[in-house]
């Protein structure tokens, strides 16, 4: 094949040099003349063909005659001796049955020469016998005008006819080296799908295609068979009749998706069939081109015909979709009407939810936040779910850094945009739409594994408006498996949401990792499967616009509830991601230490894979290695490559869809060279990919927030900070109550335990609930409310604003005023809604309390100390909210309240604990310990200071009967190190005993 042009030029620009002049001007025909040698191919053929078919039964019937018996075999028969003239009859019964099978190959392909259609059907265990008689039957039609397109090459005689079918990329697959030969590179890209093409290509094809049929000069071209191990391929057509290889996309835009002779439709570039029809930009030349069929000298009139209706079905035909990589939206089943239609104003972001920007009259106090994160249900759900887990780690990494002080439970309070900014993840984010993402994938993986199946590569999920998931298949892949169903075609599986929220966790790998969300598009979610992309994927825009892109991208895959675990390569980005992900993200400095970087990777990943006997990561994520080698490498380039190392890097990802490797690379302009998919983000937010039909609004997160987002986990993090120290000072809770008899509340709400409010009348029962909820809120926040915050909480599924506005107005009078005329609701500068200091709850006077024997009066006074860590242990009932309704207060999911509650009470009971063991009184320090373990009962150092507490009364049996009790506690997971150590110590012969009562 010639050598590929690495000029990053627009491959649909109109050539201008005089070696590839536009014609307008109809020409003649040229026409192979046939030598001496076709004619002499021609009759040996029929000599061969005339024996074989007829000169084979007739000797059959005058030499041997009819071999079967004449009548039916009896007894006799069968116990007769078995002669020569026996083995002659089986061995002419075997003939018979060879020329009537050849016959049959011969009358399939002489139907499929003169019909034109270039794959004539398989007879049934011919194999060889099929290809001689189409080499036979070729090189007996090779005098004719289309003969040449029939004849497949004799190098092929003896290979099977599957063998010589094969389509062109899986014998560019089969080649050894990858991209060592310019074949083999050429190949590749056309298997990027050359929907990818640019617009100005698209634009030029149909432009020419336009005029040259207009004018009457249109040309065609007939697929040729394979030779050998060569497939004709579009690229190598565009390279012999215009003169370019890179001009395949225009060809490929004047026949994509038109109806062929065989009744296929061309969706793929790299996968043509021999004997399909191309039309032809007008500029094309050649003596293999067919012009004006109906005046070609030896076109036979039925191919004629064919050619002629392929002109005729013109453009009409384009555009109906549905190619094996085409992304397009999936027909949506009608959601079901409520009984009471509500508009949601303030919607939770959900699975396909919309996400509408408030009016401008609208976007003040009440709606401040920023709408990137609102319309991102996905991202933010993985943010909120790794912020609140890199808040909890920390807490639990300054609990332990030293029994009874004070190690900084308290998380700081985010101020300015990363307040905004939480707050906009608590309104968008969509939890239950990513638990049910997640199981659904998992549960597919289960129960195709069950059935012995392999993946389907998946190219892109859509979450669709009703709740429904539709993944976008590949290729057909078979009947999906219960309860998911098939789509609007064979290439789109459906899983209803009823059948989704039936899933239970499945213990699988998670299967497509590589999911991240794009942009949502008529009322639905795109996920594109960035490691299933057969090469690189190009976004072109500016600076500023890409980089919200990125960075959307990048922290959705380093946060999202649907993977395992992966690794994020990122280059050229400014703004450092890696809080977010600390395991999962790393940053490059540049292009050389990426190439260089994944080419071992690649090499790597290809030997592991061919060890493993895998042949991708799919195949591998299922079986018994799959939670070892084959998470994904998602790469995201944003800044622009050379022409030159565009096309390193296309060679490097030519097999990364099957190695489970990714690229996103940014591009100023519209064609990165090697690039399969190509996207563009536009300054009003649209993402485009027009080739793919797609136009999203694009998910995007601006710098401002991002700088935002890293800052929330940055202050999470315990090791960030001059303070970061296990010892560094704790924070002081956000409200600090007066614990004297003067600073007695006027409203007074116990929340440990179970919930009552004390200090108000009972409000009306139909909203007593909500009106509860909404104060529980209000008290766990101290900082203050979003009231968007506020409504997504109580209301998940959104609320109209009167009902929001209505339900304020009632929590206001219920709460009343102060003394002074003040409301004990009110909302500060921000918009956000505030309770009066005369509002109290019993976590705010646990808090003060334990801050203040700790930092405060008892820090000086033992005695002090010890009365209030006596009356904060006292104030202990239970769990928070004990008896919350079921399917109420679900916001609490996502406070970091739940863990700093035990923490905080067992840090209290330590610390009586010790104050007690400071005299002696080891009992009160068992009755301090026992209350807080009522709260905290997963606390190791509760239990270890109870051992020590047990051992400090001198009574063996009863530190015995503790010790088994804690074996009982711990199960099958046996006891933990530091526990067994401590006993060891303690109790030498706790082992003894715990095997006496086993």
């Amino acid at each position: 094949m010639p050598r590929r042009r690495t000029s990053s030029s627009s491959s649909s620009t109109a050539p201008s040099t005089p070696s590839a002049p536009r014609n307008r001007t109809p020409q003649p025909v040229r026409v192979r003349r046939r030598s001496f040698g076709d004619f002499v191919k021609a009759f040996l053929a029929f000599v061969a063909l005339l024996v074989l078919v007829v000169g084979v039964p007739l000797a059959l019937a005058t030499q041997i005659g009819w071999p079967l018996p004449d009548g039916a075999p009896s007894l006799d028969w069968l116990q007769r001796e078995i002669t020569v003239q026996t083995f002659l009859h089986i061995l002419t019964v075997i003939v018979w049955f060879a020329w009537a099978q050849f016959t049959a190959c011969v009358l399939v392909e002489v139907k499929a020469a003169l019909s034109g259609v270039g794959v004539p059907g398989r007879v049934p265990g011919s194999g060889p016998s099929q290809l001689l008689a189409r080499q036979l039957v070729a090189a007996l039609l090779l005098v004719g005008a289309t003969a040449a397109s029939l004849t497949p090459g004799l190098s092929q005689l003896g290979q099977s006819l599957e063998g010589n079918q094969k389509p062109a990329v899986a014998a560019a697959q089969q080649t050894p080296g990858l991209f060592a030969q310019q074949q083999e590179q050429a190949a590749a890209t056309a298997n990027a799908l050359a929907e990818q093409a640019g617009q100005a290509g698209q634009a030029a094809a149909r432009a020419d295609g336009g005029s040259a049929v207009a004018q009457g000069d249109t040309k065609y071209y007939r697929i040729q068979p394979p030779e050998g191990r060569h497939h004709d391929s579009l690229w190598e057509v565009a390279e012999r009749h215009l003169g370019d290889g890179r001009r395949y996309k225009e060809i490929f835009e004047l026949n994509k998706d038109r109806v062929q002779p065989d009744g296929s439709r061309l969706s793929e570039a790299s996968l043509i069939r021999p004997g399909w029809i191309m039309e032809m930009p007008g500029d094309a030349r050649g003596g293999e081109l067919v012009e004006m069929p109906d005046e070609a000298p030896g076109v036979p009139e039925q191919a004629q015909q064919q050619i002629s209706d392929y002109a005729q079905s013109g453009d009409h035909a384009q555009g109906s979709g549905g190619g094996d990589a085409q992304v397009s939206l999936p027909e949506q089943r009608p959601a079901p009407t409520p009984a009471n239609p509500v508009t949601p104003a303030t919607p939770v972001p959900g699975v396909g939810q919309q996400h509408t920007t408030p009016a401008a009259g609208q976007a003040g106090d009440s709606f401040g936040l920023p709408e990137a994160l609102l319309a991102s249900p996905l991202l933010a759900a993985g943010l909120l779910g790794a912020l609140g887990r890199r808040r909890r780690q920390a807490m639990w990494q300054s609990a332990l850094g030293a029994v009874g002080g004070r190690r900084g439970m308290e998380p700081p309070t985010p101020t300015g945009d990363a307040q905004d900014v939480q707050d906009a993840l608590l309104v968008g984010a969509d939890p239950e739409g990513v638990r049910l993402l997640d199981r659904s994938l998992r549960g597919l993986a289960a129960a195709l594994a069950a059935e012995s199946r392999p993946l389907p590569v998946v190219y892109a999920a859509w979450m669709s408006g009703n709740g429904d998931l539709h993944l976008q298949l590949a290729q057909p892949a078979g009947k999906p498996p219960a309860p998911w169903q098939q789509g609007q075609d064979q290439t789109f599986w459906m899983l209803a949401r009823a059948d989704a929220e039936g899933y239970e966790d499945a213990e699988t790998a998670a299967p497509y990792p590589g999911l991240v969300s794009l942009g949502t598009m008529d009322d639905s979610r795109l996920l594109l499967n960035l490691e299933a992309v057969p090469g690189i994927v190009s976004l072109s825009g500016t600076e500023a616009d890409r980089a919200a892109v990125f960075a959307s991208v990048a922290a959705e895959l380093a946060t999202n509830g649907w993977s395992d675990r992966m690794t994020i390569t990122l280059v050229g980005f400014g703004d450092d991601l890696t809080p977010l992900a600390p395991n999962r993200i790393r940053h490059l400095d540049g292009f050389e230490d990426l190439f260089e970087t994944m080419s071992a990777e690649t090499r790597q990943r290809r030997g592991a894979l061919g060890a493993a006997g895998h042949d991708s990561v799919l195949t591998g994520r299922t079986g018994p290695a799959q939670h070892t080698r084959w998470a994904p490498h998602l790469v995201l380039l944003a800044a622009q490559p050379s022409d030159e190392d565009a096309l390193r890097l296309a060679e490097l990802a030519a097999d990364a869809g099957r190695l489970g490797i990714g690229y996103l690379v940014g591009t100023e302009g519209t064609d990165l060279p090697g690039a399969a998919w190509e996207m563009e983000i536009t300054g009003a937010g649209r993402l485009l990919a027009p080739l793919l039909g797609l136009e999203l609004e694009a998910q995007l997160l601006p710098l401002a927030q991002q700088r935002a987002v890293v800052e929330l986990f940055t202050d999470a993090d315990p090791g960030s900070g001059p303070e970061g120290g296990p010892g560094r000072p704790g924070n002081a809770p956000p409200f600090l109550v007066d614990i004297s008899e003067q600073g007695r509340p006027a409203v007074y709400a116990r929340l440990v335990g179970s919930y009552e409010i004390i200090g108000l009348d009972a409000p009306d029962g139909e909203r007593s609930a909500l009106l509860h909820e909404a104060l529980a809120l209000l008290l766990l926040h101290r900082e203050g409310v979003h009231p968007r915050v506020l409504s997504a909480a109580l209301w998940p599924r959104g609320v109209t604003p009167d009902v929001r506005d209505a339900l304020l107005e009632r929590l206001r009078a219920w709460l009343g005023t102060d003394p002074d005329g003040a409301p004990r609701l009110a909302t500060d500068s921000t918009g956000r809604l505030t309770l009066a200091k005369s509002v109290v709850s019993d976590l705010d006077v646990l808090r003060s309390l334990y801050f203040e024997a700790t930092q405060g009066r008892g820090v000086d006074s033992r005695q002090v100390r010890g009365r209030l860590l006596t009356d904060a242990l006292v104030l202990v009932r239970g769990p928070l909210l004990a008896d919350r309704p079921e399917g109420r207060y679900r916001w609490l999911t996502h406070e970091i309240v739940d863990a700093q509650l035990p923490l905080l009470v067992a840090d209290t009971g330590l610390a009586l604990s010790e104050f007690h063991l400071e005299k002696n009184r080891a009992e009160k320090a068992i009755e301090a310990l026992n209350a807080a373990l009522r709260t905290a009962p997963a606390d190791e150092r509760l239990w270890h200071e109870l051992l020590r507490a047990t051992h400090a009364t001198g009574d063996p049996g009863r530190l015995r009967a503790l010790a088994a009790d804690l074996v009982g506690r711990s199960g099958a997971r046996g006891l933990p190190p530091r526990t067994e150590a401590l006993l060891d110590e303690l109790l030498p012969t706790w082992r003894e005993g715990v095997a006496a009562a086993g």
